[in-house]
């Protein structure tokens, strides 16, 4: 059985016990992830579509390591300027092993930590918390002493 998942913004063909690294999923190793955005299950010969997502299906995968790509170098020169520039760039990935394609409303026989939009919305839910924190603490502004005013003379003496 073969499913057709989406994550990171990209789509993978995955099959039960095969490796595969994606854009960075939250988790750390040895934890067991769950993806909802199915867009294609079943057989070689005997496949569901989905409009958008397949119903009721589920793929279970587990972490098995958090890094990062290889580096990609991105060069820019302007001829005849004497002008270069290089840059370079390393992508977060996550290595998974896809452990089941369930279809039909099964249930995974591994537990599940947390799906990933349920993780994408906790990490959301903290992130205003804090920001709102944040806001709350402003401290007060003090203000300086107010100075005396001088006493002007205008005393002559002839």
């Amino acid at each position: 059985m073969f499913a057709v998942i989406k994550t990171g913004g990209k789509q993978y063909r995955v099959v039960a016990n095969q490796v595969v690294r994606v854009e960075k999923i939250i988790g750390n190793a040895g934890d067991v992830v769950e993806f909802n955005d199915i867009l294609m299950a079943g057989q070689e010969d005997n496949a569901i579509i989905g409009a958008p997502v397949v119903r009721d299906a589920l793929v279970t995968a587990e972490i098995i390591e958090q890094a990062r790509a290889r580096k990609v170098i991105a060069f820019k020169k302007r001829r005849r300027q004497n002008s270069k520039r290089t840059r370079g760039h390393r992508q977060e990935v996550t290595t998974l092993r896809i452990l089941e394609i369930l279809t039909g409303g099964l249930k995974p026989k591994k537990a599940v930590a947390k799906s990933i939009k349920e993780e994408a919305a906790v990490l959301k839910a903290t992130t205003q918390e804090t920001k709102s924190a944040a806001s709350v603490k402003k401290a007060a502004k003090k203000s300086a002493p107010q100075k005396q005013a001088a006493v002007a003379s205008n005393s002559k003496e002839d």
